[in-house]
């Protein structure tokens, strides 16, 4: 889901713990390549396990309980972020590649698909801020973080209704509600990016500690699976439609 990690209160509190040995951009992109590759590495086992075993994919339902205390432990101890980190990455993965393996088997090269479109929106998004049309104004902030904390309470709400045997019709239907639904919530959580880019690079102005790049790596992590996630719902949902 939506990126709690990266806020003004985390600035202010890294502001704090200045060091000789500080953090930088470059070294905040390269552990985001390392947690990446870490993910890889395990999605494309637990991928290729649940190709096979339809029913491994019962494992990643099960893993999401621990990776969900990972990044809440990640984002309330930040120190802990060069062990945490690569942990949350490991378990993300293994997740994301029995998600992935499901929808494969439901909707054949849907997996291909989301990973280019995801990566698109990554690399289109950093180039947009570098070229600085889009930046993270107060407004902007403003906006994002209410619209994503929207969707996150539409989500809970949508959960919380499960266990009664109802939900929220359009968050899952594959109608032209829930593909515009669908859109705004891939729009919202791509506007992240632009977040966690100016939070890093305020972050390596102020000084962090260089164990801060791991942190960086983290939250940008959290941002690309969600925005993934979306991606292959949102074209489930156009699959559906045909």
């Amino acid at each position: 889901m939506a990126n709690p990690t990266l806020n003004d209160k985390t600035i202010r509190e890294f502001d704090r713990m200045h060091s000789e040995d500080s953090m930088t951009i470059r070294g905040a992109a390269n552990k985001t390549l390392i947690l990446l590759g870490l993910l890889v590495i395990t999605g494309y086992w637990s991928w290729t396990q649940a190709m096979v075993n339809p029913g491994f994919t019962n494992v990643g339902w099960g893993l999401l309980i621990l990776g969900t205390g990972v990044a809440f432990a990640t984002a309330f101890k930040p120190t802990w972020s060069p062990i945490t980190a690569p942990a949350y990455a490991l378990i993300e993965g293994l997740i994301l590649g029995t998600f992935s393996a499901y929808f494969e088997r439901t909707y054949p090269g849907i997996v291909l698909q989301a990973v280019s479109i995801t990566l698109s929106i990554l690399l289109s998004m950093l180039i947009l801020y570098q070229l600085g049309l889009l930046r993270a104004t107060p407004t902007f902030k403003k906006m994002i973080f209410a619209a994503t904390l929207g969707i996150g309470l539409l989500y809970l709400t949508s959960m919380v209704m499960g266990f009664f045997g109802t939900s929220i019709p359009f968050i899952h239907e594959s109608s032209t509600a829930g593909i515009a639904f669908s859109l705004v919530v891939v729009v919202i959580a791509s506007m992240n990016f632009i977040l966690d880019f100016d939070m890093v690079e305020r972050m390596a102005d102020i000084g962090a500690p260089k164990w801060a790049e791991w942190y960086c790596g983290f939250a940008l992590m959290v941002t690309l699976v969600w925005v993934y996630l979306e991606i292959l719902r949102l074209l489930a949902k156009l699959r559906d439609r045909r």
